[in-house]
């Protein structure tokens, strides 16, 4: 019996190898479709699994700029919960869009959306004007899917008018068997890291970089405050190590006791549990008396107000925090996990200088810059469970009722957790319990 191209990946084939065996003609993605952006109307829980499903597609036809990814992991973000919600808009208006430019573009308007904005895995094919990058390259995807004929793109990736989140706002995403990029997204994979810990950190970890350390963000300096809500999620896990490597002092806020024990057992010394800040009401840190009570835990926990705010909860914690900034702070955001409509009193941020930052993924320098540091090993993986790409529904469920800690992995090709270390020396050096620091640390329940 002849092997396939999937089996050839799994068993480490070399690029000859690789490069002889067929495409499959069709592979299995994590999917939602366009016959049910309608299902959720006037459902208040708008439950993912209901939503999301596992089929086979068709395989794609690949552009000249192009790779072919086998997918060996990949994981869940908060833009795949959007996707699955059909909100704050369905997804299918960005392929629509994406395929009236004609052309190669066109392949993206499909009645399906291949969901997933991360990915590690293996190069099978490339586009016949892709020059470094080879057939059996090991590789993880930056999330920055850009439009390099357009001027902006070149003052930054993340300001061309074409740039897209690849897997949100594109078609053939990670959470797959197979998936095509760009190269101008491919990043070496590495090489002391798992399939599964490779994938998780692309768009958490580069977001977080281009908020606080990039020169597009924050611009953090040493002895900062840094207010981190949601510190032990996918974005704050990494905003917390890289305020500790930069020299700046995290003050991380969460909303359990278990939460609160594992982010000082991650080196985070100022923590803050809202749940004791509220007390029950819910709504207390959306009223002035909210804003003065977690004021006073700030300084407590740190002896002054924060720096910088870094800021993607949104409408629930926005107006907290732009009261939160000390004079001629910053609040620096990248998302509105809560909801987009913010409000906020602008005598906070006029009258004390303020400013408020907009930031937005990571443009392709920023990504390579972060992800040395995790070949390095001084940025760890925020990986706390792993499931299966059969099991996505339900690992997007997690996400979606925050019953999840760090970030969540998939396998998709790999059979297996542990695989895909081509360093063991360097992981060695680093230390396993390091690396495993958020599963060791989980919750009840989290395994």
């Amino acid at each position: 019996m002849s092997t396939t191209m999937s089996e050839a990946v799994i068993a480490g084939a070399d690029r000859a190898t690789l490069e002889k065996l067929p495409l499959p003609d069709e592979f299995a993605a994590a999917t939602v479709r366009l016959a049910d952006i309608k299902m959720f109307q006037d459902t208040e829980d708008k439950d993912v699994q209901k939503s999301l499903s596992v089929e086979q597609v068709p395989m794609p036809e690949l552009a000249p700029d192009e790779a072919l990814i086998a997918v060996m992991a990949s994981s869940i973000n908060y833009n795949t919960v959007w996707t699955a919600m059909f909100e704050p808009l369905p997804t299918f208006q960005f392929l629509k869009q994406m395929g009236k430019a004609g052309g190669w573009e066109a392949r993206h308007d499909l009645p399906y959306h291949v969901v997933g904005s991360d990915a590690s895995g293996v190069i099978v094919r490339t586009g016949s004007s892709v020059r470094k990058w080879k057939v059996g390259d090991h590789v993880v995807v930056a999330t920055a899917y850009v439009d390099d004929q357009d001027h902006e793109t070149h003052r930054d990736g993340m300001l061309g008018q074409g740039q897209k989140a690849w897997g949100f706002e594109t078609n053939f995403g990670g959470l797959a068997h197979y998936a095509i990029v760009r190269a101008s997204q491919l990043m070496p994979k590495p090489a002391l890291l798992t399939w599964e810990e490779a994938a998780v950190n692309p768009l958490c970890a580069g977001t977080a970089y281009r908020m606080l350390v990039s020169d597009r963000g924050a611009q953090m300096k040493q002895g900062d405050v840094v207010l981190i809500w949601g510190a032990t999620g996918g974005l704050g896990s990494y905003a917390v190590q890289l305020v500790r490597n930069g020299g700046g002092i995290p003050v991380g806020v969460v909303n359990s006791r278990e939460k609160a024990d594992l982010l000082r057992s991650l080196g985070c010394e100022a923590v803050i549990n809202r749940s004791e800040i509220e007390e029950g009401d819910a709504t207390l840190l959306q009223r002035p008396e909210g804003w003065k009570k977690l004021g006073a835990a700030v300084r407590d926990a740190a002896g002054e107000d924060p720096h910088i705010v870094f800021e993607h909860v949104g409408r629930q914690t926005f107006q907290a925090s732009v009261f939160l900034a000390r004079r001629g702070g910053t609040v620096v955001t990248c998302g509105s996990s809560t909801g987009y409509q913010h409000t906020y009193d602008n005598r906070y941020l006029w009258m004390r200088l303020k400013r408020i930052i907009g930031s937005h993924g990571a443009n392709l320098h920023e990504q390579w810059e972060v992800n040395r540091l995790f070949g390095m090993g001084r940025l760890l993986p925020a990986l706390s469970t792993t499931y299966t790409l059969d099991e996505v529904a339900t690992a997007t469920r997690s996400v979606q009722t925050n019953q999840h800690i760090g970030k969540v992995g998939v396998l998709c090709l790999a059979p297996r957790s542990g695989l895909g270390v081509t360093d063991p020396q360097a992981r060695e050096r680093v230390g396993e319990d390091r690396l495993r620091a958020f599963r060791s640390g989980a919750l009840p329940g989290v395994s």
